[in-house]
């Protein structure tokens, strides 16, 4: 039998066959590479970081129980089936406008089992919370597959300087398990949680500020070489092809900052490095996440289908590191 990592590797060797080619930190990729590689031809907003079970990968994103989708090959995705099929009934108490429509989630393997986190508010408030899910396995076939919802993690409410979205889970190299989160108010936020449980250490453990921007949100935190690399969002999503959003990155050897861009510019005070942003029908691209799979790592995320009405749709690039350690998307093979 073929493994992902294989056919993910003839995927790879048959695009570069066929000419595609990538810019680099100028994001001048042509139209033709952004189609060929980029899209995946399914529909998702706000995809989580990309995980694998058994010998499949899985994405969740934003909508009514959260979407699932799953691929052997990183290429062709297949739906799959949502997490919640009733809304949790914490959910509706808690922000009494939303109806079961969540959105952001994210997700990761831990010990014996699969921690999701998803966000729960209504448009432009922050009266708003992260809830957890979990699950042994992520194969619905599996006797063990079904989704615990463990209640909410952190909330926040009017009267909050900032906004408990847009969930980013990260182990870091001692063992400890974070979360960041945020959008818009004072920015980008991370708390320290308990591996156990996958909840707040206590509830008045401290809350750090990582980043801020006057349109800031959907943050992404990824070790590599003794860094660590926060990725943000600036700008406006949700808007099709008039969406404005762009990914940017800051960088620190601790995971609660201070982080500091290429030019050595505080994240906190507008900093931010231009990692990904619109070229052609490729618009508006949003909620990074990283996977290594056949030997490259891959840059995930949504875009706005310029050539389909803005409609978001899955992406993943290959990225590389230039030689002073800066993530760069869409680099030549």
């Amino acid at each position: 039998m073929t493994s992902p990592s294989q056919k993910l590797a003839v995927v790879v060797l048959s695009l570069a066959c066929c000419g595609v080619a990538f810019g680099a930190e100028t994001n001048t990729a042509t139209n033709t590479a952004v189609l060929l590689l980029g899209r995946r031809d399914v529909s998702v907003h706000d995809p989580s970081t990309i995980v694998r079970c058994k010998d499949e990968y899985w994405v969740f994103a934003t909508g009514r129980g959260l979407v699932s989708r799953h691929s052997t090959n990183l290429t062709h995705w297949t739906l799959g089936p949502r997490v919640f099929t009733n809304a949790p009934s914490w959910t509706t108490n808690a922000v009494p406008g939303n109806r079961g429509d969540f959105w952001a989630p994210d997700v990761i393997h831990l010990g014996n089992r699969y921690l999701l986190y998803y966000a729960v508010s209504t448009w432009g408030k922050n009266t708003s919370a992260i809830g957890l899910a979990t699950n042994r396995t992520l194969d619905p076939a599996d006797p063990d597959y079904a989704w615990a919802d463990q209640g909410p993690v952190i909330q926040t409410t009017a009267t909050s300087d900032c906004n408990a979205i847009d969930p980013a889970i990260t182990l870091d190299t001692g063992g400890k398990l974070w979360l960041a989160f945020g959008s818009f108010w004072t920015g980008i936020k991370l708390v320290e949680l308990d591996p156990t449980t996958g909840k707040r250490r206590a509830t008045n453990s401290p809350i750090y500020s990582l980043a801020h921007h006057d349109m800031i949100e959907a943050s992404y935190i990824y070790w590599r070489d003794g860094y660590y690399y926060l990725f943000v969002n600036w700008g406006q999503c949700c808007r099709g092809v008039k969406s404005t959003y762009n990914i940017r990155v800051g960088r620190c050897k601790k995971i609660t900052g201070p982080y500091l861009d290429k030019e050595g510019v505080d994240l906190l005070l507008d900093g931010g490095s231009l990692v990904l942003g619109s070229t052609g029908p490729f618009i508006g691209p949003g909620h990074a996440g990283i996977i290594s799979a056949g030997g490259q790592d891959w840059f995930s995320c949504h875009f706005y289908d310029g050539t389909r009405e803005g409609n978001p749709t899955l992406a993943l690039l290959p990225l590389q590191w230039d030689a002073a350690g800066w993530p760069v998307v869409g680099a030549p093979h």
